[in-house]
């Protein structure tokens, strides 16, 4: 089905573009976006927007009012990259060795940046449009510390909306729906202590290594044996450190890796699993097992009223045939959660093309598609005017 409004003509379209790529080229980890910063503060000033910044360090606010409603909407945007060495050879590479935008975040700026100036072109809604522009997004909480510094008591937003892009989704669709839509993430790691000895004499020592590989298949465990076959979770090790010699059995390994969830009692369920396999396994080998939890992102969970809006304002955009209701979450995670924990409201992925050839998410190859510039602006610019409507 044809949407049902045109897409916006952006005569700043090349601008943006090179904007967007600009910022590609230069990116800058979790905190340390000023270059970043600096760049979406003078846009944002230009187009005539009430600017604020510092909060969470280096993240700005602008704010754009038309007509006299007090209702007020948040639009969120994350600025930070990642530390990864850029494998791509097009001029906008990363001129950073070791840091690579390989998520989307310049593109994610570059249109929140475009929809506020297309709106402050173009002003026809009635309240408060207020657009934020995070640090920090990659492991570090950037929106909890902004949620900390006063976002949301300086900036009493009615609902927050955030978009990511999301390659293996077609350009032109959308991903809208309700309920959780990422996971939480929790990290573990875990001492397992043996008592060294002479490889030549196991019998001499209590061997942590084969402790910890009993371990690590246990672990396998916790989801398929421990869980309702429903309830959905990801428990994987991606750390496993032990030894320096190879005629010396040590005395302890460490192990670490990470816990996906989508609800809380799910994920304490997780937990007092790992607790009695480490307790069991433990006791089985003569060795001492202890494990810490480290309780990260909250799972990002949508609210109805706010997911069916979106699916609303993105039919009428791009079509409703365009829209994706009822595909699965995804169990990676997402700090916008900490925001939707404070606020209802609603996270979208905006297709960007088939992601193959290596241009998935985190990967070296990656790079945000332009092609989605001009759709973004076109979903931000109309759910202002959708949610925030002029009277007759």
């Amino acid at each position: 089905m044809s949407p049902n409004i045109p897409l916006p003509d952006l005569p700043f379209l090349a601008e943006l573009t090179a904007l967007r790529r600009d910022i590609h080229a230069h990116p800058e980890l979790a905190f340390d976006e000023y270059r970043t910063a600096d760049i979406v503060a003078r846009e944002l000033q230009r187009y005539g927007l009430e600017v604020h910044r510092g909060m969470a360090r280096t993240g700005v606010v602008g704010v754009l009012k038309a007509g006299t409603s007090t209702r007020m909407i948040g639009l969120r945007a994350d600025m930070d990259a990642l530390p990864l060495a850029e494998m791509n050879e097009f001029p906008h590479h990363s001129k950073h060795p070791g840091k690579m935008h390989a998520c989307g975040h310049d593109g994610h700026t570059a249109m929140l940046l475009g929809a506020a100036r297309h709106l402050a072109l173009n002003p026809d809604f009635d309240g408060t449009a207020v657009f934020i522009f995070q640090p920090a997004e990659e492991s570090e909480g950037g929106a909890a510390v902004m949620i900390e510094d006063g976002l949301f008591e300086q900036f009493p937003v009615d609902a927050v909306f955030g978009l990511h892009n999301w390659p293996g989704i077609p350009v032109g669709e959308m991903m809208a729906m309700p309920g959780p839509v990422m996971a939480g993430t929790c990290g573990f790691e875990m001492h397992v202590r043996g008592h060294g000895c002479h490889a030549a004499m196991p019998h001499q020592g209590i061997d942590a290594i084969v402790t910890g590989a009993q371990l690590v298949q246990a672990l396998q465990t916790v989801v398929s044996r421990t869980l309702h076959p429903c309830d959905a979770a990801v428990v994987s090790v991606t750390q496993f450190h032990a030894g320096e010699a190879w005629n010396i059995i040590p005395e302890e390994v460490v192990m670490r890796g990470t816990i996906r969830t989508f609800k809380p009692e799910v994920q304490e369920a997780v937990e007092r699993a790992i607790e009695r396999l480490c307790s069991g396994i433990a006791s089985a080998n003569g060795a001492q097992i202890s494990v810490r939890f480290d309780h990260r992102y909250p799972p990002t969970v949508n609210s109805v009223a706010e997911a069916k809006f979106c699916q609303q304002v993105a039919a009428e955009v791009f079509g409703e045939d365009k829209v994706l209701t009822d595909i699965l979450p995804s169990m990676g995670a997402e700090d916008f959660a900490y925001m939707l924990k404070e606020k209802p409201g609603c996270y979208v992925w905006l297709g960007n093309g088939p992601g193959t050839g290596g241009c998935t998410l985190h990967n070296p190859h990656y790079d945000f598609n332009d092609e989605l510039l001009t759709l973004g602006v076109a979903y931000w610019a109309h759910l202002v005017r959708r949610a925030l409507p002029k009277t007759a």
